[in-house]
């Protein structure tokens, strides 16, 4: 387990409540919610910083557009106190927010990152997050993804999407850790 500076940042992404319901596929974590609430409060509990990341759709029929009630975050997953949100509108959370400038201004090295989905928005950030110079490290168990089309007429099953983008993220960008490994270092 690699060490945690007393900096580094918690950030889930795009822990939203649309994501439960149509339009979106099936997922395949069922414990999405229970290891990101674990993480969130062994993170407080220990004093670390928290930002809070979530997507704001600039797509007319989304559900994640600002004015509906899908863009509201999960139960539980809401900041506290003065731990920050950052609205973004692209799949990167570095992108076109704040976040690089409030890390920069912590003095932070290093990023724990967590969230929906794992293909798209968590695995963006986590690129463009190592390429930024960040030490990434991705808590996997505490993401999940839906099933995507294949193109062909079939469809790739979302924990075999989650099992490749996992996969490339640790081969280059990302340390990958489950949530009793960030639990057991705080």
């Amino acid at each position: 387990m690699p060490t945690l500076p007393h900096n580094a940042v918690l950030i889930p992404i795009d822990m939203q409540q649309a994501f439960d319901a149509a339009p979106w596929a099936s997922r395949w974590n069922d414990r999405l919610d229970e290891n990101g609430l674990a993480l969130l409060a062994a993170w407080r509990g220990a004093d670390r910083p928290v930002i809070h990341v979530c997507h704001d759709s600039a797509e007319p029929n989304s559900t994640l557009r600002r004015e509906d009630p899908g863009n509201a975050l999960r139960p539980g997953f809401e900041p506290q106190a003065d731990e920050p949100l950052v609205r973004k509108s692209v799949n990167a959370a570095f992108i076109g927010t704040d976040l690089d400038l409030r890390l920069r201004r912590l003095g932070v090295d290093t990023v724990v990152l967590f969230g929906i989905s794992t293909d798209m928005c968590v695995s963006t950030s986590v690129r463009v997050g190592a390429n930024m110079g960040y030490r990434v490290l991705l808590v996997e168990d505490a993401c999940d993804c839906f099933d995507l089309p294949d193109g062909a007429g079939g469809t790739i099953a979302a924990r075999d999407v989650h099992r490749t983008h996992v996969a490339t993220l640790r081969h280059e960008f990302a340390t990958v850790l489950k949530t009793a490994d960030v639990l057991a270092v705080l």
